[in-house]
């Protein structure tokens, strides 16, 4: 009986793209999947057909001997030893759809995977600690609480009752999966009664339950680098809870939360304050004492400084957390006006107004005028 073309078996051109074809298998393989064609002897052959035809153009080496030589070509390969690799994408696809694994090897004579119930990891935990901005710019060792699944101590993670031992799991001899066997294929399913495991724990551990842990309290001290940002997250790699069976542990995310300040105001890695100085200060220049983290640093500020104006103060700031270069202190200046001034004081500020040339009765129409053209622009009233 003369063989069909495999490039006609799955109706594609033999141009046709790597991904092509395995579309094109895909798409057969749904259509003609026995479970959605039952006593379709039709269907099965083409599902066949398509899973040989696959096998071939699927392989790039299979399939340039293919496209040199026919069917010829591939006399010697032998389909007893056909690979079932070629199944793991329709797998994936029919296995998830319907609930179930495709032994689709035991056609060909390949078996089956033996799949039994992986060990999980441990869980992760995350906590939310509160530091000050303080603590943020100098760094600090904190001590943290918390609840967290630990080996039991008791039957030491192995869930049995101490002196006994597990035994093999009558449903599925074993192997942790129910197979089943429908048309030519051997479905299989994670077996119910043992989990997947392949064994039953007869005689559970009276300490945990069965569970292989138990609920402890932990203190823990965690390394809060300086330079910490607002709602920065830490890692602490395998301080979460404890794995099954031998699994590694979970680990444990820190969400660190910076207060405000009652002084300093943060920006990026800079510190923002404000100081006020009297008129007289401000006019005569003066010393004064700014506080940081790092103690009280003497600023001079000179003669005639006008209100708004900021002094920086080089690397007076916060460490950058990555790059380790610190930021700036900057000294916002503000001026009070007194506002409860005696006789006397008034008599020396008209004065001081009079040895300066000014007019205290009448607005500098010159201010004024600019004032106008910053709010209505130039030319406007």
């Amino acid at each position: 009986m003369t063989k069909r073309d495999y490039y006609d078996v799955l109706n594609v051109g033999r141009n046709s793209s790597a991904e092509e074809i395995k579309k094109a298998y895909r798409q057969m393989a749904l259509k003609h999947h026995p479970d959605r064609n039952p006593g379709d002897k039709e269907a099965e052959e083409r599902f066949k057909a398509a899973a040989e035809a696959y096998s071939v153009l699927g392989d790039p080496e299979k399939r340039a001997t293919y496209d040199r030589f026919g069917h010829e070509g591939l006399r010697g390969e032998s389909f007893s030893g056909f690979n079932s690799s070629v199944f793991e994408d329709f797998e994936d696809i029919l296995g998830n759809f319907f609930g179930f694994s495709f032994g689709l090897g035991d056609l060909f004579g390949a078996g089956t995977r033996q799949r039994r119930a992986e060990a999980r990891p441990g869980r992760d935990l995350s906590l939310d600690i509160e530091i000050s901005l303080e603590e943020a710019a100098l760094g600090l060792d904190k001590e943290i609480s918390l609840s967290r699944a630990e080996p039991c101590p008791t039957c030491q993670g192995t869930r049995l009752k101490p002196g006994t031992r597990k035994t093999v799991c009558p449903a599925c001899g074993g192997h942790g999966q129910i197979r089943h066997q429908q048309g030519f294929f051997t479905m299989t399913r994670t077996c119910p009664q043992c989990r997947g495991e392949g064994e039953i724990i007869g005689s559970p551990c009276e300490g945990c339950k069965g569970t292989g842990h138990i609920r402890q309290k932990k203190s823990l001290r965690v390394k809060i680098p300086s330079g910490v940002a607002d709602r920065v997250r830490l890692r602490l790699a395998g301080e979460g809870e404890t794995g099954e069976r031998g699994a590694p542990r979970g680990d444990l995310y820190v969400d660190v939360h910076v207060r405000s300040h009652g002084f300093f105001e943060r920006q990026d890695n800079h510190l923002l304050c404000e100081i006020s100085l009297s008129f007289v200060q401000a006019a005569l220049g003066v010393v004064v004492e700014i506080p940081t983290f790092d103690g009280v640093e003497k600023v001079r500020i000179p003669p005639g400084t006008q209100p708004g104006e900021v002094v920086r103060l080089k690397g007076r700031g916060i460490r950058d957390m990555e790059s380790r270069r610190l930021g700036d202190l900057f000294v916002k200046i503000l001026v009070r006006t007194p506002n409860d001034l005696g006789k006397e004081e008034k008599i020396l500020l008209r004065r001081l107004g009079e040895l300066r040339g000014e007019n205290l009765e009448v607005i500098d129409q010159e201010a004024v005028q600019r004032a106008k053209k910053i709010i209505h622009g130039p030319g406007g009233d």
